[in-house]
């Protein structure tokens, strides 16, 4: 199977993977990279909703690398879908071993955002 293609344009985020975040082993916990990932997802959706929104569900996430410390991590955040008052948003985040050059990518996931009122209730998203 052949590695994913980087996806076009800049990531939503770019962080270096510190030792706060790993486990004793060196390697990234993978909540810290899910809330990096929701993070970028909401900043998509917030910016198409044109206000607030709230995560509603996850897609499956399988980890195909791991993540180490030190490591640059990228996440990519594509919106997919748009519905009545949801929006789906592809989110990918790859990796860069701090002293090279190639990239992998570590997990992806679609995340379902909602957009709310200041009441947090659903609001509808326009469509165009």
């Amino acid at each position: 199977m052949s590695e994913p293609e980087l996806p076009a344009g800049e990531p939503a985020i770019r962080v270096i993977a510190m030792p706060a975040d790993a486990n004793p082993n060196g390697d990234i916990f993978g909540g810290w990279l899910m809330a990096h990932m929701d993070l970028a997802g909401a900043s998509a959706a917030q910016r198409r909703a044109h206000g607030r929104v709230a995560t509603v569900s996850v897609a499956s996430m399988s980890f195909h690398h791991p993540v180490h410390v030190g490591d640059e991590v990228s996440i990519y955040a594509n919106i997919v879908g748009i519905g009545r008052t949801s929006i789906r948003i592809m989110v990918e985040a790859w990796r860069r071993v701090r002293s090279g050059e190639d990239r992998d990518r570590v997990t992806s996931a679609t995340f379902v955002f909602v957009a709310i009122d200041e009441d947090r209730r659903p609001r509808p998203v326009d469509p165009t």
